[in-house]
């Protein structure tokens, strides 16, 4: 297959944005697991209220659209953990928070990250100064003190992907097409609709150079300065990392065949790491880079008999939504075929140490990584949650076989090499069993095409099915609560549902709106094998009876969403939720940060803190350590409608005529300082 872009012939996709929506929604388990739709469906059969609210199945008959719209009254008598006036929801062009609260830009994409660092130029971009730039759309924010100062430290970002369409100058062009559905033109009233579509130019290997640049991340130091947030340019920390930064492959499967390319036949070096969706900090301080859909990167074609070919369309390899195998043969998976098995996996980093070299961590399983979170368990042991994000996906866990030692950080450099990887099982009785995917054990044997460990990690979806866990609504962020014992589990959608398969807790085809599964760990210990789970909440608009939805009574009209995405916990163990996918079309209103309120009589109960602009999504929640600052990211902006470089739907965050619209990360404080909320 010809994998060069040239307008949007070859690929079939118009926009980077509907290539990133497609390489999301392969949707590649065949398998007979059952759903967790199936399971919430024969769980909450059985009863008609769930713990601290109203259940999906019972919402519509006992709550009237008229008083879940005129919540606001009763909110202030629910005893919420949360005490900040409401942010009216809606959408324009620029970003909206809490009042109290000031939210400051403090990176965007095409900023300095060095005092040496070119001025941004978006007419007349390179490469090299784009590799010395922030870059492009940032989604997990971490922040890292410095000697303990909770006002001085290190961001750490994602830089996820790109949008060509809004990124490059006269690269994008509308063009009217006729309409088609399933390879047919669309006929109305016997006339051939015609539709609007906005559509690529032809890629050069100088612009795959500068979106590959743009990929990655950055480390940057930060201080707060007469109460405002500022880079320090000349911080000796300051790095970026991209698709040309050298890494190291450590655990399980190093060195294995599978990993081996002409360019490394030891299976242990790889450059470069992209699609970093969410990601994680440390105990000992170190990075997260979570890889997900890595799928849409690759392209040529594999042989249906290639012994790669079964696990890489369970991984939906290749994709081929970008053009950067038409210029990098290891891009290509039908001349390297094994580099796409070098990436799908967590990149560990130390950002105390510039000069040290990424490890991409193989003991936590090679999939879709939504994100990569951690806490410390009682034990020592550390364990870390993710979701693989597609529909019909798993969520893990991975405990470590070694303890934590906080006083000794050169002691868990290599944690995350050993331990163990599991996936959920969630049974209709509220009991979650962590199954262990460990070489040897129950079908994950030679008989099943696993001859070593290595296999069963490169092939971690293989391994879950066989495992029979049970198939998730596209689970992202999934979240650990040290304070409670809780686990927080982000289910997106899952558009996939069929009719077929509704049922009360999932009353609609076409699943669009998502919701939130709590996972309550034995007595806080997170690395039990076994847990009980409960759903928090089912996303949507609850003034809708058929929707279904499960807010509290005391939620408003401005405080519910669709799609939760990550989320983060702060230092009072309130959990915080941000969005994507919410429109005008679909909610009215754009994505944000809600507040959720998980435990008493306001249990369930959430409340609009933040807003994007149009077209943008909410990421990278993150607090520093005294929780009077919340760091957010805000991910393509503008990127609605026909938009493009020259006609974004906002200008959002400069507002000038010659400046794009830029992806951001924002520093959100209380005026006059404070508890955040």
């Amino acid at each position: 297959m010809d994998t060069h872009v040239n307008g949007h012939d070859a690929t079939g996709f118009q926009t980077l944005t509907e290539r990133r929506e497609a390489v999301e929604d392969v949707g590649r388990n065949c398998s007979a697991n059952p759903t967790m739709g199936d399971i919430i469906r024969r769980r909450f059969s059985r009863r008609a209220f769930m713990s601290g609210s109203l259940a999906v199945a019972a919402i519509s008959t006992t709550v009237s659209p008229l008083a879940l719209l005129t919540a606001e009254d009763a909110r202030a008598e629910t005893g919420s953990a949360f005490d900040f006036a409401e942010v009216e929801a809606g959408v324009d062009g620029t970003h909206h928070v809490a009042d109290g609260h000031e939210a400051e830009i403090l990176m965007r994409w095409g900023d300095k990250v060095f005092a040496d660092s070119p001025d941004f130029d978006p007419m007349n971009q390179t490469a090299e100064a784009q590799a010395r730039l922030f870059g492009y759309n940032n989604d997990y924010v971490g922040f890292i003190p410095l000697d303990g100062n909770p006002d001085h430290g290190l961001l750490v970002v994602n830089h996820e992907y790109t949008n060509a369409e809004l990124m490059f100058p006269n690269f994008a062009r509308v063009v009217k097409e006729k309409k088609t559905k399933d390879g047919k033109p669309v006929v109305e009233n016997g006339v051939e609709v015609e539709e609007e579509k906005v559509v690529l130019g032809d890629y050069t290997k100088a612009l795959v150079d500068i979106e590959m640049a743009a990929h990655g991340g950055t480390v940057i130091e930060i201080r707060k300065i007469d109460g405002k947030w500022q880079p320090v340019l000349d911080g000796r920390y300051n790095r970026r990392i991209t698709v040309a930064t050298a890494m190291e492959i450590t655990g399980p499967a190093a060195g294995h065949d599978r990993l081996k390319t002409s360019a490394d036949p030891t299976g242990t070096k790889v450059l470069g790491t992209f699609n970093n969706c969410a990601g994680g900090v440390t105990a000992w301080g170190t990075w997260l880079m979570a890889e997900e859909n890595v799928n849409g990167y690759f392209g040529g074609t594999l042989a249906d008999d290639h012994p790669e070919f079964a696990q890489m369309k369970r991984m939906g390899i290749p994709g081929g939504q970008y053009a950067w195998a038409s210029f990098y043969d290891r891009f290509d998976v039908s001349k390297e075929p094994n580099e796409a098995n070098r990436f799908g996996w967590v990149v560990e980093v130390d950002p105390l140490d510039p000069a040290s070299v990424p490890k991409k961590r193989t003991a936590l399983g090679r999939m879709k990584h939504e994100g990569a979170e951690s806490v410390v368990n009682k034990d020592g042991r550390v364990v870390f949650y993710c979701g693989d994000d597609e529909r019909f996906d798993y969520v893990y866990k991975f405990v470590t076989a070694g303890t934590f030692n906080p006083d000794d950080r050169a002691a868990n450099r290599d944690l995350l090499d050993a331990g163990t990887l599991h996936v959920a099982r969630f049974d209709e009785d509220g009991t979650l069993a962590w199954l262990p995917l460990v070489f040897g054990q129950g079908p994950l044997t030679p008989e099943n095409g696993f001859n070593s460990q290595a296999d069963v990690l490169i092939e971690t979806r293989r391994a879950g099915d066989l495992l029979q866990a049970t198939k998730m609504d596209r689970p992202e962020d999934v979240q650990p609560n040290p304070k409670t014992g809780k686990v927080y589990v982000m289910l997106t959608n899952n558009t996939r549902r069929k009719a077929d398969q509704t049922d009360a807790a999932n009353p609609r085809a076409d699943n669009a709106f998502g919701h939130i599964i709590e996972i309550s760990e034995p007595d806080g210990d997170f690395a039990a094998t076994s847990a009980t789970w409960d759903v928090l909440l089912k996303c949507g608009d609850p003034s809708l009876a058929e929707v279904g939805a499960s807010f509290s009574t005391a939620t408003t009209r401005n405080g519910w969403f669709g799609m939760p995405d990550n989320c983060a916990i702060d230092a009072e163990g309130r959990l915080w939720v941000s969005t994507d996918g919410n429109n005008e079309k679909d909610t009215g209103r754009t994505d944000g940060i809600w507040a959720i309120d998980t435990q008493g009589a306001a249990r369930g109960t959430s409340t609009l803190f933040f807003r994007v602009p149009v077209g943008a999504e909410m990421c990278g929640p993150s607090f520093n350590p005294t929780a009077d600052t919340f760091f957010l990211a805000v991910q393509h902006p503008g990127d609605a409608g026909l938009a493009t470089f020259e006609n974004p739907a906002t200008r959002w965050p400069d507002f000038r005529d010659d400046m794009p619209v830029r992806p951001a990360v924002v520093a959100v404080t209380r005026t006059g300082g404070g508890r955040i909320g």
